[in-house]
């Protein structure tokens, strides 16, 4: 009797698995976005789908959508609204169900919601509204984060912020020449940093004088900072 039931459990146990393994229609994406008007924002977007049984997929066609409008797909004949012509990009390759979308020129009207279509000719078709992105427009970009440190015969200054844009990163400019590094790290799953960092050999005049950080944004936006080196 008691192997019976464990046989029976077991048996539960391998369907469930492999209905679990056929998946759901859902889709992975943030519920919002901040961006800076004017710059670019990356949709990251992963979606699954129930696995046919028995059909062999290998044609896939996506589509971002806000309302009834295309935004994006990744069908490059396709002509987009003149809202969003130029300025959208599919970064997703469909067949690793990643659907992530560039949204360039960021505008007012842009708060969305969006949210992506799949279209499978020989098998379904699915809107996941269900997981909808919705865009924070913002008007100004924060100043950036400044820290410095002084040893004795060496500066380093730090400069950094966060975006919504790794394509396009922030691009940095300083008040005083040396050597200038610059690296990007992922915070999460849509927002970056991207920092600059200046070295260089002090002098006299450097000292009780503004050291000035300067981040040029995608759009033309521009956000500084700036302190005060002080003598040893």
């Amino acid at each position: 009797m008691e192997l019976k039931l464990w046989f029976s459990l077991l048996f539960l146990h391998v369907i469930h698995d492999a209905q679990s393994s056929r998946g759901l229609w859902t889709a992975d994406v943030p519920t919002k976005i901040p961006a800076l008007q004017g710059s670019c924002v990356v949709i990251p977007c992963t979606y699954t789908y129930p696995k046919p049984a028995s059909k062999l997929l290998n044609r896939w066609r996506g589509f971002w959508r806000k309302g009834n409008k295309i935004v994006a797909t990744n069908l490059p004949k396709w002509k987009l609204n003149e809202e969003y012509k130029k300025r959208t990009q599919f970064l997703g390759n469909l067949k690793t169900r990643n659907c992530t979308m560039l949204l360039d020129g960021i505008r007012k009207s842009d708060v969305g919601p969006f949210y992506f279509r799949i279209e499978m000719p020989q098998y379904k078709s699915y809107s996941y509204t269900k997981n909808m992105v919705s865009i924070e427009v913002l008007r100004d970009p924060q100043p950036p984060s400044l820290s410095v440190k002084v040893d004795d015969d060496k500066v380093t200054a730090s400069c950094s912020v966060s975006h919504s844009c790794p394509s396009i990163p922030p691009e940095f400019s300083w008040s005083r020449s040396g050597i200038v590094t610059r690296r990007s790290k992922k915070l999460n799953k849509w927002k970056w940093e991207t920092m600059s960092t200046l070295t260089f050999q002090p002098r006299p005049s450097d000292f009780n004088k503004h050291l000035n950080c300067t981040v040029l944004y995608r759009g033309g936006k521009q956000a500084k900072n700036s302190t005060i080196l002080q003598t040893w």
